[in-house]
């Protein structure tokens, strides 16, 4: 029998109310009549796993998508949104999880797309466009120059440009913020948070959807979860914990899975070993300074650490991405000359980047294009593709790894975000590597999908892949490491197997190349 949906009631103003709303794509029911109200002046928190319909919901809000079935109303109003353009006149504004920016234009380019201001009606004002780009950037603590091409900016800095663009609307009444904090640092999220109460305090509501299960319970005021497609509770945060919501998104809790068995690493071989990688700043100093590491075959290897610590460059180098770097890299014992990615896919490495929709997928293709993509010449019989086999490995790598599709030659954008994440890690198993790099493997993905991501982290790990894995969330890479590293300020300052490490340990480790202290590497 199916789980009675749980409602828990208040008398705060409803501003939005979706009744019994579905959305039916090609062989999938994205929606099954899901009904949510959003408060007003409130942060209506939206949550569930990848594939619950939080996405897909937002957009029919937005304007983006429209309902196969059911009714919106605002004001007690019946409304319905053809296009994003209806819904920006109702004041409905959404900030998206993957950033919807033009990185060819400059900050206040983006800033005023669509939303213009002409001088004497006959042209565009972009002398008020920067004026007003320096005064909303300064607000959000962000005081970036307004002539700034997006693509030069690093994501945390974009994704505060794509809340910017948000809060220049003079008619703002609900702001949709998906995942807005996933590529924010600690202190970029307290200025966000900082504005959403402001923009509360004007009466403006909130929805939030996030898999920080600690940012709810700070800032929100509601929460409605999804599971499937289907609407399963509500209440205030005020009346439930963590480990409610975590109930009601899963049914039962969920811990992360363990290796199978206890591994002495002493008795495994080396695959990997870097000596005394370095790496110049600009302007002087050094973003790595003289990391040292091994990995044995089978290994899971965290690497932890602050934002800038020099986690993703140590990737970026061993991939081939930073030329200028010094040191060597070792596989199996013998020295490597590193030129590029493609030269280190052919020495058995692949990569899982952070941001997987600008460096891990190509939105344009389909679901198998993009999975085959990095493994292609394996299919090639000269000059010409063998299809057939190309098509039965992408099959049997959708079938291993649990990729939750209909069709393989659906976009990649039909995803959620997991099915997405997976797609991106299937692509780089596809070429049969010996050592796998994960960049944050968990961004924005649900404890759902966090769960099937690290079970196929283990298997493989089980078959004899190694993996280094960075992550920024100190239970996640306590859990799934064998051994962890520390990087602080591009100084390796611990080293620890798994029995040693504890959240305190990681904390002091990853603040100690902030001082003088003397170099673990």
């Amino acid at each position: 029998m199916a789980e009675a949906p749980e409602i828990i009631h208040t008398d705060d103003e409803v501003v939005l109310h979706a009744e019994k709303v579905s959305k039916i794509y090609p062989g999938t029911k994205a929606l099954d009549e899901v009904s949510f109200d959003v408060y007003k002046g409130k942060v209506n928190v939206l949550i569930g796993e990848n594939g619950a319909g939080k996405s897909t919901l937002m957009k029919i809000i937005a304007g983006i998508e429209q309902e196969s079935g059911g009714e919106l109303f605002m004001g007690g109003e019946k409304v319905h949104f053809d296009n994003i353009v209806q819904a920006r006149a109702r004041g409905i504004g959404i900030i998206h999880q993957e950033l919807s920016l033009f990185p060819n234009l400059n900050v206040y380019q983006n800033i005023f797309m669509a939303r213009e201001k002409t001088k004497n009606k006959i042209g565009l004002d972009n002398e008020q466009h920067i004026e007003l780009t320096k005064k909303i950037l300064a607000r959000l603590e962000h005081p970036i120059d307004p002539m700034t091409i997006i693509g030069d900016l690093r994501v945390g800095q974009q994704q505060m440009i794509e809340i910017a663009r948000n809060l220049i609307a003079d008619d703002l009444k609900i702001l949709i913020m998906d995942e807005p904090t996933s590529s924010l640092s600690e202190q970029e999220v307290q200025v966000l948070f900082k504005i959403m109460r402001e923009l509360m305090a004007d009466g403006i509501s909130i929805v939030y959807i996030s898999h920080r299960l600690e940012e709810i319970m700070q800032i929100g005021d509601y929460v409605t979860i999804l599971r499937d497609g289907k609407f399963v509770a509500s209440a205030a945060v005020k009346d439930i914990d963590v480990s409610w919501i975590v109930k009601k998104m899963v049914g039962t809790k969920k811990s992360y899975p363990q290796r199978k068995e206890k591994i002495d690493w002493s008795k495994r071989e080396t695959v990997l070993e870097v000596r005394d990688l370095c790496l110049p700043k600009k302007g002087g100093g050094w973003l790595l300074d003289h990391v040292n590491f091994e990995l044995k075959r089978g290994e899971i290897l965290g690497i932890y650490g602050l934002m800038g610590a020099g986690r993703t460059e140590v990737f970026e180098c061993i991939m081939g991405l930073r030329p200028e770097h010094t040191g060597d890299i070792l596989i199996n014992g013998e020295k490597i000359e590193i030129k590029n990615v493609s030269e280190q896919i052919q020495n058995g490495f692949a990569w899982v980047p952070e941001d997987r929709q600008r460096e891990g997928l190509v939105q344009t293709m389909d679901i198998g294009k993009n999975i085959s993509l990095a493994s292609l010449k394996s299919y090639a019989k000269g000059i010409l593709l063998n299809s057939a086999e190309e098509e039965a490995a992408v099959d049997q790598n959708i079938k291993d790894i649990h990729i939750k599709v209909a069709d393989k030659r659906l976009p990649i954008l039909s995803l959620s975000g997991g099915n997405q994440q997976k797609c991106v890690i299937g692509k780089g198993l596809l070429t049969k590597p010996k050592i796998m790099l994960l960049d944050e493997p968990s961004r924005g993905i649900d404890i759902g999908a966090k769960t099937d991501v690290f079970e196929i982290m283990n298997h493989y790990a089980d078959e004899g892949l190694s993996l280094l894995v960075v992550s920024s969330e100190l239970e996640e890479i306590e859990a799934i490491a064998d051994r962890i590293i520390v990087l602080s300020n591009g100084i390796k300052t611990a080293d620890m197997v798994k029995e040693e490490v504890t959240q305190d340990k990681l904390v002091m480790a990853s603040y100690k190349g902030h001082t003088k202290a003397g170099r673990e590497s």
